[in-house]
């Protein structure tokens, strides 16, 4: 089992000190429009940076419905220091999301190459999930591997739905590379459960979700040994004030979180 999978928190801007600081800074994925746009944002992981941490752009599909240009994810970059780029993506299109890395990793490498690129594994079904792996770890351009979290029921545990299907189907075949690391994006229907599953992995490297923030503002508690029932929930940017009675239960869905991923991270207490 891996002795730890490293847990990015997001919460809204004006709650980075309170959930998202790392006692010790270990790695941080971030939102490329808000490090553009929002100047506390960009100051608050440039800190993390420069206390060590690794800086993970994220290109903003999910919460845009795009992704931003490569020049703009190489701006977001340099304001904060970070170390990777995650590169553009296309939801549940291989094909698609092959095309758009191999662009943007192009215009990428030109402009600088001390950036680490990492790719996202999408695609409509099995056999394009293979493929798509196949030609992702053929790239040279390809640090990581992001592999997306698993939100809707999949009765037939197919690889391109379920990810500790995938990551397991990897091990089993020995498909992993040593050279790349492999990371997961957000918390998928099980939530933190499975990361005790994907411990089992030891080149798992990182998850980032902001479930624990936004369930802890709505009052309900992450169960060290579930069931994980999580109702609708708003978008992280749409969570509006959080009442500061909420503030302990959400550190606690946080510790509940990294335990599950077996991390000694904490929140700083000169945050708290």
């Amino acid at each position: 089992m891996a002795t730890s999978i490293d847990v990015s928190v997001i919460a809204p801007p004006d709650y980075l000190d309170a959930f998202v600081a790392q006692a010790p800074a270990r790695v941080h994925h971030v939102a490329a429009q808000r490090v553009l746009t929002d100047p506390t944002y960009r100051a608050f992981f440039r800190r993390e940076a420069q206390r060590g941490a690794d800086i993970i752009v994220d290109n903003g599909i999910f919460d845009l419905g795009h992704a931003l240009p490569p020049n703009d994810l190489i701006a977001a970059a340099r304001a904060v220091a970070a170390r990777e780029i995650i590169l553009p993506d296309v939801l549940r299109d291989g094909p698609a999301t092959i095309t758009a890395s191999d662009a943007a990793a192009r215009e990428i490498r030109d402009r600088c190459d001390d950036l680490r690129l990492c790719a996202v594994l999408h695609a409509a079904d099995d056999h394009e999930w293979l493929r798509c792996y196949d030609q992702l770890v053929s790239r040279e351009y390809v640090d990581a591997i992001a592999l997306p979290a698993s939100r809707r029921p999949d009765p037939e545990n197919q690889l391109c739905r379920t990810r500790w299907t995938a990551t397991r189907y990897l091990d089993d075949h020995g498909m992993i590379e040593d050279r790349i690391v492999y990371r997961l994006l957000g918390l998928g229907r099980t939530g933190h459960l499975e990361l005790v599953e994907q411990r089992e992995h030891e080149w798992t490297a990182s998850v980032d979700g902001a479930a624990p923030v936004i369930l802890g503002a709505m009052g309900i508690a992450l169960l060290p040994e579930g069931p994980y029932d999580k109702p609708p929930t708003p978008r992280i940017e749409n969570l509006g004030p959080i009442p500061e009675h909420r503030f302990d239960l959400i550190r606690r869905n946080i510790a509940v979180l990294r335990e599950a991923a077996g991390s000694a991270v904490r929140i700083p207490e000169a945050a708290r």
